[in-house]
């Protein structure tokens, strides 16, 4: 499965380029499928390219969303882990 990460654009760089964070990641992305991009701007990011823009709220709960998803698959893991050493025994 690919996802889409959001990110807020910190810089254009033209003709058709952007600088973009998340959290402590930056990356140059290309604008080529967006129009009307500006600094501050949240966009989608996949493969290198920003497929489509979002408001602040929208990125939040995505992020939102991201981060439970990724607690779920802690605790599988742990639960996975603590399963596996009882079987052991």
């Amino acid at each position: 499965m690919c996802l889409g990460i959001p990110m807020e654009v910190v810089a254009l760089i033209p003709p058709d380029r952007a600088r973009v964070e998340a959290g402590s990641v930056s990356t140059e992305v290309s604008l080529q499928l967006v129009e009307n991009v500006s600094v501050g701007d949240y966009v989608i990011v996949h493969a290198g390219f920003a497929i489509q823009v979002m408001d602040l709220e929208a990125a939040e709960e995505t992020y939102q969303l991201l981060n439970e998803l990724a607690e779920a698959e802690a605790e599988m893991e742990e639960e996975a882990a603590l399963n596996l050493e009882a079987t052991q025994q």
